[in-house]
């Protein structure tokens, strides 16, 4: 955690997940194919992995959902051939079902769901499988019961749990250890810190975030609301609708002078704040720019002032945010603890 002094620097040194012990930034694989806009091509995405690959990433996160099994066939792929030097994580619970996103955490359903995505990413082991979402209809234990299930097959070597509160967490780590819990955390989205990123710290579970560039607004250039395209995700976030998102950029603003202030580029600045919450902490941005991509990585050399951090915090919180993280429609799904006024 920051200091009122000093400087926080992320550094090389690993960060545990489970049995696997990995950089503090990983690579969040999801907007090479799904819920960003138009996919990249077939090359570019390559490049992209290849280049992550190089840069010493090893932590690559996708999951059934993501482009209905797109996604888990571009890393089987890609990365096949280099399947001992990575940790590959999927999920499962939430897929693509005749072009609709079901959420299904039936037994038998994450039993099948799991041959397919082996048969798609090549591989004979999943080396973390996540519950994607918590099905309202099938209690966590039974979910979970049927992925430990998983584990003693051989066919997935940890489990994870994806959007849920300490609460359910607690409930899964009950019935086999939980070896990470990926919800979304950064500067805008601080729902962990009502209950979640404490009791992962208590539990040893690795707390992996998930958008922690704010789903691209803290990247070096923030999204022009009039060029996302029809069919990205944000166009149904309060936070990018046309009523919040110019006092969202207002905080922004702010947000850039701490970091020049501080000699830091913003993403360095949001990826240091998200870093220094535990030691626990890992960040999987996403990014289909090969420049953003070394940007993200640069963090783990950067030394960032602890002054830096807590005055990022201030600016831009839970209190200070302007809408909520997902619509109404949408906020049911989700099991974490919500947040102010962010949902």
């Amino acid at each position: 955690m920051s200091t009122a002094t000093g400087a926080v620097a992320p550094g090389r040194a690993p960060r545990r997940i489970g049995p696997f012990e990995v950089p503090a930034v990983g690579l969040g694989c999801m907007n090479l194919s799904h819920a960003y806009g138009v996919a990249p091509s077939a090359k570019d995405a390559e490049r992209l992995l290849l280049t992550a690959l190089e840069e010493g990433v090893t932590l690559f996160d996708t999951a059934a959902l993501y482009g209905f099994g797109a996604n888990e066939e571009l890393l089987g792929r890609v990365l096949a051939g280099h399947r001992d030097r990575i940790v590959l994580a999927s999920k499962c619970g939430m897929t693509g079902v005749g072009g609709r996103r079901v959420i299904d955490g039936r037994p038998e359903t994450l039993r099948r769901t799991v041959d397919e995505a082996l048969a798609r990413m090549r591989t004979d082991v999943i080396d973390l499988y996540y519950l994607h979402r918590l099905d309202r209809q099938v209690p966590v234990e039974e979910s979970v019961g049927a992925m430990a299930g998983l584990v003693e097959a051989g066919k997935v070597r940890a489990l994870g749990l994806s959007e849920v509160s300490a609460r359910t967490l607690r409930r899964a780590h009950a019935v086999h250890p939980i070896a990470a819990l990926q919800n979304e955390y950064s500067l805008w989205s601080r729902n962990p810190e009502q209950g979640t990123l404490a009791a992962a710290g208590e539990l040893g579970v690795a707390l992996v975030a998930f958008s922690p560039l704010a789903r691209g607004f803290l990247t070096a250039t923030p999204p022009d609301l009039d060029s996302i395209p029809a069919g990205d995700i944000r166009r149904g976030m309060p936070r990018f609708e046309e009523r919040h998102y110019p006092d969202n950029l207002v905080l922004r603003r702010e947000l850039e002078k701490i970091a020049g202030d501080a000699g830091l580029t913003l993403p360095q600045l949001a990826l240091g704040w998200v870093l220094s919450r535990g030691p626990h902490v890992i960040a999987i941005p996403g990014t289909r720019s090969v420049t953003h991509l070394r940007e993200n990585l640069s963090v783990l050399d950067a030394e960032v002032p602890a002054e830096a951090l807590d005055a990022a915090g201030r600016v831009l919180n839970a209190t200070t945010v302007h809408g909520s993280r997902y619509n109404e429609a949408t906020l049911p799904e989700i099991d974490t603890e919500r947040c102010g006024r962010a949902g």
